[in-house]
C-alpha cells in the first residue's frame, strides 16, 4: 500500500492506495509546526479505524507547496512507517515536457494536476484548481505543461474585502440566485460569486484563444463544484486530481532508499 500526502497552504490530505483503489482519504489543517509524532498518532488512529495496518504501508509520496511542512512529513514517513518518501519535484520523471522558463518554479501541485488530468481526460486542456490561490494550468495535446495563470483564491478575496472595508462584513460563499443585490450582503455575495465566475470564464476564454484550439476544462479543489454550477465553461470537476497525480508520479519513479540520518540542512 502507498501513503499519498498532498500538503497545501490550507489543508494537508493523507490518502492510502492499495494498488487498485483508494482505501481512505483524511484531511487536516496545514500547520508547519505540527510534529511528525502528532501526525503519527492522528494518522495511526485513522488507519486502524479503517482496517489498515501501519505495517501494510510500504511506500509513500509527498507533494507540497509548503516547504516548512516537509521536514515533519518526511520524518513521519521515516519514523512511523520505516520508509523514505518520494518528494514531488520538477527534477523527477513526469513523462511529459515542462515547457516553461524555469521548471523549478512551478508548484508541484500544478504539475501533478497536469499529469493526472492528461492521463485521465486527454488534451489539450486547462486545469483550474480552486485552492488558496486559483491556478489555471495549460496542457497541450502531447501532455506537455506549457504554463498558465495564477489568481487570488476566492476565500482570500472575501477576507481581503472584509479586512480592507470597515463596514463590509465577512460573508459565506454561495451561489446567489440574483446578480443585482438589494442590500449589502446580497450585493457582496453576488459580486464575489458572479465576479469570480466571470474571472474564471474570462481567463479560460483568453487562454483558449491564445492557444488557438478548443480545450477541455477540468476543475479541482474544494470550491470547484460550487463555481462549476454557475459556469458552463467548466466541463468536469475532479476532487482527487492532485492525489491521482501523486500516485501516477510515484508509479513512474523508484522509491528512494531509507535514510537513517537527517542532514543538518534538511
Amino acid at each position: 500500500m502507498r501513503l499519498v500526502i498532498d500538503a497545501g497552504n490550507t489543508n494537508i490530505v493523507f490518502a492510502v492506495h492499495d494498488g487498485i483503489a483508494w482505501r481512505g482519504t483524511w484531511r487536516i489543517a496545514t500547520d508547519a509546526q505540527r510534529t511528525s509524532d502528532e501526525y503519527g498518532v492522528w494518522l495511526g488512529f485513522l488507519l486502524e479505524r479503517n482496517g489498515i495496518a501501519v505495517a501494510a504501508i510500504t511506500r509513500a509520496v509527498i507533494g507540497t507547496v509548503v516547504p516548512a511542512a516537509l521536514y515533519h512529513l518526511r520524518r513521519l514517513c521515516r519514523d512511523w512507517f520505516g520508509i523514505e518518501p518520494l518528494i514531488a519535484s520538477a527534477t523527477l520523471d513526469w513523462g511529459f515536457a515542462i515547457a516553461v522558463d524555469n521548471p523549478a518554479e512551478v508548484g508541484a501541485d500544478r504539475l501533478l494536476n497536469a499529469l493526472a488530468a492528461h492521463q485521465t481526460y486527454g488534451g489539450p486542456l486547462i486545469v483550474v484548481d480552486f485552492g488558496t490561490a486559483t491556478t489555471f494550468d495549460v496542457v497541450d495535446q502531447t501532455g506537455a505543461y506549457i504554463g498558465g495563470a495564477i489568481a487570488p483564491g476566492i476565500n482570500l478575496s472575501v477576507e481581503a474585502l472584509h479586512q480592507a472595508a470597515a463596514r463590509l462584513p465577512r460573508i459565506g460563499i454561495g451561489r446567489p440566485q440574483r446578480v443585482i443585490g438589494t442590500s449589502t450582503i446580497p450585493a457582496m455575495r453576488s459580486g464575489i460569486y458572479w465576479g469570480y465566475v466571470g474571472l474564471v470564464e474570462g481567463l479560460i476564454t483568453r487562454i483558449e484563444a491564445e492557444f488557438g484550439a478548443p480545450m477541455k476544462t477540468i476543475a479541482t479543489g474544494g470550491l470547484a463544484p460550487l463555481i462549476a454550477e454557475g459556469s458552463p465553461r467548466i466541463e468536469r470537476t475532479d476532487p482527487d486530481l492532485t492525489l491521482e497525480g501523486l500516485r501516477l508520479l510515484a508509479l513512474r519513479n523508484p522509491s528512494p532508499p531509507l535514510r537513517n540520518r537527517e542532514p543538518e540542512n534538511d
